[in-house]
């Protein structure tokens, strides 16, 4: 499973730092993202990080403002939003991937609301 937790509302500007909690398995060696779906948008991968490869890469809509991390020891994924925009209002999502961007498993969201 994967629980995501830490959305809310912040004003324009603000930061926030969303987790993501994962069971039944381990990050060792594994893709795991962060995608995002806007009302009426489609959903859109924003960042990544790759175990194996200690590799991370992020969106062009949000790098400079996002940093992804995980802490393997307690299998839990971090993504710090500073800088936020209206724009980045959405709700959040976690994915256990088999390639980059590419998930076999989702996790519940969590709801950023960015005020204008």
């Amino acid at each position: 499973q994967l629980q995501a937790s830490g959305g809310g509302l912040v004003q324009t500007g603000g930061s926030l730092r969303l987790s993501c909690a994962a069971s039944g398995f381990t990050f060792d060696d594994k893709v795991i993202s962060w995608f995002r779906q806007a009302p009426g948008k489609e959903r859109e991968g924003i960042s990544c990080i790759s175990d194996r490869f200690a590799s991370t890469y992020y969106a062009d809509s949000v790098k400079g403002r996002f940093t992804i991390s995980s802490d393997n020891a307690k299998n839990t994924l971090y993504l710090q939003m500073t800088g936020l925009k209206p724009e980045d209002t959405a709700m959040y999502y976690c994915t256990k991937d088999v390639y980059y961007y590419t998930p076999d498993y989702w996790g519940q969201g969590t709801q950023v609301t960015v005020s204008s």
